[in-house]
């Protein structure tokens, strides 16, 4: 959600956005929206694909990983304030709890397009 509201800025949204942190998001380079779009709407897809049996779904899981690992690069790294400097430690552990839930999505995936579940 935060990846729509963000792009599409929806004021109701980003009222509650510090300063800081709405430059973040206007400073952001093109790349980094690329790359959050693709770990977005690929893990969207890969949900789809998995409520759809198609094997697909752990392309899409694995291509989003790639953009999750991307992100970070920018958010934690690049950005000038970072991620943690305006949200604190809590950034790191949301990120690691997404990554957590991502990886067992992609592995799940895996496993039962080995089982033949998975079309």
């Amino acid at each position: 959600m935060r990846h729509v509201m963000t792009q599409f800025r929806n004021a109701q949204y980003l009222s509650v956005f510090t300063p800081e942190q709405m430059a973040y998001f206007d400073n952001a380079p093109v790349w980094f929206d690329a790359v959050w779009a693709t770990g977005v709407w690929f893990s969207v897809l890969g949900a789809i694909l998995l409520l759809l049996r198609s094997r697909l779904a752990r392309s899409a899981f694995g291509v989003s990983l790639l953009g999750l690992a991307a992100s970070p690069v920018y958010s934690f790294g690049l950005a000038e304030p970072s991620t943690i400097d305006m949200m604190g430690s809590f950034a790191l552990v949301f990120t690691g709890v997404i990554v957590v839930i991502l990886v067992a999505l992609w592995l799940c995936a895996r496993a039962m397009v080995t089982r033949g579940v998975l079309r």
